[in-house]
């Protein structure tokens, strides 16, 4: 009977050595989202009929917190092998997109493996129907957060059709083997967040000067004054390039999210000759919540902006066009590479 999991018959033992072997064999992985080393003949076969994992709740061996609002992103879990994931960026429509997952071992709790192998599937007939692919196969690159605790990967996708797709993502063993898991998700006709090459909206954002305490504006413990003080609507009245982050630092509480604004602060701080670096909290009153969010007020920016889950991050080009967009958490080296490809004049 196939299985949502491709794994050949991998022990506790060999499963213990992936960690330990994760360096050497970056080498037999290929580093670019292009392509892979290993070629196709010698890759063990996929039962490209297997199911793929049904959606149930993960067991992390992480802080609870992490686990309490997992519910805004489609998580699965194969029983039997013990492997998981959590698709951190529900949000796709068609075209290029960046996929973002946490992939998740039950004995080992986050898998940390530098690259995985991610091939895309389309289901002309939805779930559990017959499967055209794959129609891309890349590699997919493990992000540490900071702190080394939790990480993320991340694949460029071209989703190139409305509807049902799969995802089969593997890493390798010690013994050569693929081992991974497959899981459905849903690709729209475009995204509900402002879409790349579109122009973004003229949000007129409170700063600083509107208010007498920073901590009006922001649920951080230690804020920087820099991430507040422009307004969306002023740096397009300007034609100023900029990256916006969405996000509340202080309820941070599931395996997607991180210190996205200290990432924006430490980038900004490198690169506010090019841009400017706006943090704009997920609530209305973030001085008046003191940690019960059924105190909360959600700013209504969120719905200018089409963002449904708790952390993006918009860089934003002298014409006011997205030129890139993370949806969960970003890490500093994929932002701040961003910052510099778009925002960064020649010469």
């Amino acid at each position: 009977m196939g299985h949502s999991v491709f794994r050949g018959s991998l022990t506790r033992t060999k499963r213990l050595s992936l960690a330990a072997t994760a360096l050497a064999a970056v080498a037999a992985v290929a580093c670019s989202s292009g392509g892979y080393t290993q070629s196709d003949d010698t890759r063990p076969a996929a039962n490209l009929n297997a199911p793929a994992a049904t959606a149930t709740p993960l067991v992390i061996e992480e802080q609870r917190s992490l686990l309490e609002s997992l519910e805004q992103y489609p998580s699965f879990k194969d029983e039997e092998s013990g492997f998981g994931v959590i698709l951190g960026t529900p949000d796709l429509g068609v075209g290029q997109n960046r996929v973002a997952f946490v992939m998740t071992d039950s004995d080992f709790g986050i898998v940390k493996f530098p690259f995985s192998r991610v091939e895309t599937f389309f289901l002309p007939d939805g779930p559990g129907g017959k499967k055209e692919g794959p129609v891309e196969r890349v590699n997919a690159q493990f992000f540490d957060f900071p702190l080394r605790v939790r990480g993320i990967y991340v694949a460029d996708l071209n989703l190139d059709r409305a509807g049902a797709w799969e995802i089969f993502v593997t890493i390798p063993d010690n013994d050569g083997n693929r081992i991974g898991i497959r899981f459905p998700f849903d690709v729209a006709d475009a995204s509900a967040s402002v879409a790349l090459g579109a122009r973004v909206p003229p949000s007129a954002n409170r700063t600083l000067s509107d208010v007498d305490s920073i901590f009006e504006l922001t649920t951080a413990g230690k804020p920087d004054p820099l991430l507040y003080d422009r307004s969306i609507k002023s740096l397009l009245d300007e034609g100023r390039p900029f990256v916006v982050t969405f996000a509340s630092p202080a309820f941070c509480t599931n395996a997607l999210c991180g210190p996205q604004v200290e990432v924006l602060s430490s980038v900004g701080e490198r690169h506010s000759d090019i841009a400017e670096f706006v943090h704009i909290d997920l609530y209305e009153n973030p001085d008046e919540i003191k940690g019960d969010l059924s105190k909360a007020d959600r700013t209504p920016i969120l719905e200018e902006w089409g963002v449904r889950t708790d952390e993006w991050t918009f860089v934003v080009n002298g014409n006011g066009e997205v030129v890139a967009k993370f949806e969960a958490f970003v890490p500093e080296e994929e932002l701040e590479q961003a910052v510099v490809r778009f925002l960064e004049q020649p010469g």
